[in-house]
């Protein structure tokens, strides 16, 4: 049977009309990817530009925050159209702030996330916090209906030791508190994968990077950017790769990607 492969791509822009005069229409291309996701637009409707909206091949589909102006917001292009599309999941106090777009294909369900920073204070570790469990909730009834989730973005947390360059020096600072990334653990446990760690076990390879002590450049880094799926697309062999992007700069983030295929029919 004829298989066709998938390259979805993620990566947190910074702000997308910043990375745009930085040469985000040349990497989109270099991306060669057929879903492209992005995570912190920091836009209104109104303030995209055409030439984000229009690339040529490609439907786009946007979230923006309702109740704080050039902040979160996430976006999709897609070369398949797709069945539906639903921004949020139906809970206003996590909808509002543009974080969630749900794109319907025949061969799974994608979802494209920007997941809250807790490090702003005690009442956002609980907005975050709380965002997990009731997103998870939403995902967990799609999964147990027998669909095949794909679930991208930034989560905002390092997972292990192994997903930041100084795991023992940031124990107590959010994004690798024990409470975070225990929802991580969570996730694996009712049957998520997170793709990148599962075809490369022992790979030290980072997503972010603080624009600060020339960290990048330094290699001092995070892995927060992820591709989970449901255990099913790992069972029926069709995660083929995923990566890090190290190479494509413009973004205090770098791109992460996953590969799959499937039967054509």
């Amino acid at each position: 049977m004829e298989k066709k492969q998938i390259k979805l791509v993620s990566w947190n822009v910074n702000g997308l009309r910043a990375i745009e005069k930085k040469g985000f229409l040349e990497s989109f291309k270099h991306l060669d990817a057929d879903v492209v996701c992005i995570q912190e637009t920091k836009l209104q409707d109104h303030q995209l530009s055409d030439d984000a909206r229009h690339i040529d091949g490609y439907a786009s589909f946007w979230s923006h925050s309702t109740v704080k102006k050039g902040y979160s917001g996430v976006g999709v292009w897609t070369k398949t159209q797709p069945n539906s599309v639903k921004n949020g999941i139906g809970i206003e106090e996590y909808d509002q702030e543009g974080r969630i777009v749900e794109l319907d294909f025949d061969d799974f369900i994608l979802f494209n996330i920007y997941f809250p920073n807790g490090q702003m204070g005690d009442d956002r570790l609980n907005y975050k916090l709380d965002f997990y469990k009731e997103f998870f909730a939403y995902a967990d009834k799609l999964k147990k209906s027998g669909r095949s989730l794909v679930i991208t973005g930034d989560y905002n947390t390092a997972h292990n030791e192994i997903d930041l360059k100084n795991a023992k020096a940031n124990e107590k600072t959010s994004g690798f508190l024990r409470i975070e990334r225990d929802w991580l653990d969570k996730i694996v446990t009712d049957g998520y994968v997170d793709t990148f760690r599962h075809l490369y076990p022992e790979s030290v390879k980072y997503s972010w990077w603080t624009y600060r002590f020339s960290a990048r450049a330094r290699n001092i880094g995070w892995r927060i950017d992820y591709f989970f799926v449901t255990q099913d697309l790992i069972d029926n062999g069709r995660v083929k790769d995923a990566f890090i992007d190290n190479d494509v700069f413009g973004s205090d983030h770098c791109p992460v990607g996953l590969v799959l295929e499937f039967p054509r029919k």
